[in-house]
């Protein structure tokens, strides 16, 4: 099982929004997508996908941040989620890139548990950039 992760703390996953792999082109609306996939293949159905999870193979792979901040400069605006062993000390970088919730394992939500996420939800008021720019 699996805890989604949002500002206001976790959240168990709905088996609805499990959208498991799903090929781009057979009008799944939800899906996911490796750290290594290319969003350009996605271009022309972004307005139709509601829910795109992308992997985290491990915490210390930022390929997949990447990739959503490249989802949402191409104009995606459902949900994003990153997927897998993202650590509390990430959430932060995930909310900025695009992301709107994390998904991690329930065993990583007992080392990591709630009151460690929480703390670090109010993310934008810890961005050294914007107060740097002031």
């Amino acid at each position: 099982m699996s805890v989604i992760v949002t500002d206001t703390g976790f959240t168990p996953v709905p088996d609805s929004t499990n959208p498991g792999l799903a090929d781009p082109g057979d009008g799944a609306t939800a899906l996911d997508l490796a750290h290594t996939d290319d969003p350009a293949a996605l271009a022309s159905r972004l307005g139709q996908l509601t829910l795109i999870r992308i992997s985290f193979p491990t915490f210390s792979d930022g390929r997949a941040f990447t990739l959503a901040r490249r989802l949402r400069m191409m104009g995606y605006t459902g949900e994003l989620r990153a997927l897998g062993p993202v650590i509390a000390d990430q959430y932060a970088m995930a909310r900025r890139v695009g992301f709107d919730a994390v998904e991690i394992p329930d065993d990583l939500a007992a080392r990591q548990p709630e009151a460690q996420w929480k703390f670090r939800a109010d993310w934008r008021a810890h961005d050294y950039q914007s107060r740097l720019r002031a």
